[in-house]
Parts: structure tokens; sequence; C-alpha cells
């Protein structure tokens, strides 16, 4: 068994003892060393965005002092679903290994699959409103002299 994921399923039972949320666990390693380890807090802290892999990357940003994760590898119980992705693609993560794919999530009850095969678009209305004070506020964001894009 691979070290990293080892301690990801390690990670993920802690998670479950603990009654924090569903069996999923993250590590986050760069150049062969852990920096931080997450689990699932759905259930724990009423957050549905409190991932196992965004608890993971969380830690990693607070302790190499950077939002750009270039150079992590990341080891996770579960395929990342599409907000997880969305975070491991933000934060420039350069691979990502993990377990059980969205099918086998499935079989325990959780919806993953619905959001890879659906039209995701459906479940909520998205309407634009108000477009041009939000260009100013982007303009003024712009005309800043210290930026954060990534």
């Amino acid at each position: 068994m691979d070290k990293f994921m080892k301690m990801a399923i390690n990670e993920a039972k802690k998670g479950i003892e603990l009654g924090h949320g569903g069996p999923f666990g993250s590590v986050i390693v760069k150049e062969g060393k852990v920096v931080s380890k997450g689990h699932n807090h759905v259930v724990v802290n009423h957050d549905p965005t409190h991932h196992g892999e965004i608890d993971a990357i969380r830690k990693a940003g607070k302790k190499l002092k950077t939002f750009d994760l270039s150079g992590c590898t990341l080891y996770t119980t579960a395929e990342p679903c599409p907000m997880c992705l969305g975070a491991i693609l933000w934060a420039n993560i350069d691979k990502v290994y993990y377990g059980c794919n969205i099918n086998d999530t499935e079989l325990i009850g959780f919806r993953d699959k619905r959001f890879y095969e659906d039209d995701w678009k459906k479940y909520t209305k998205l309407t634009e409103v108000d477009r041009e004070a939000c260009l100013a506020l982007f303009n003024d964001y712009l005309n800043q002299e210290t930026k954060t894009n990534y």
C-alpha cells in the first residue's frame, strides 16, 4: 500500500471515529514530505464545503503561506467531487491520487455522480444582476497596485 494513501485512509478513519463526516481523508505532499492532512468535517461543522480535500488544501496554504500549491501532490480516499476538483485546480496541485471512484461513493449514499452526469445548472437558478456595478468593483481591483490574481 502507498504510504501516503495509507495516511489519507487513517485520516478518514479519524474523521469517522470523531463523527465529523464521511469516509474522506486527504494528504498533501511536497517533495516527498507531508505538508498537511485533512478529513471531512461536513457534519460536525454544518458546512457542506468542508470536504477532506478542502480541509487539507486550507491547512497546506496556511502552512506554506501561499495559495499556490504548485509542486504538491494530493492523496485522497475518493475521487474528488466537482467542488474539490475546482479547489485543486485553483490551488495548482500538480497530481491527484484517489482510492474510490464516483461509482463507489454512490454505493454508500453520496450523490457526486449526479454532478458529473447531469446539467448541474438545473439544481439552482443563475441570474445575472447589477453587472455594471460589479464591473466597477472589478475595475477598482484592477487599478490597485497590489493584486492577488492566480
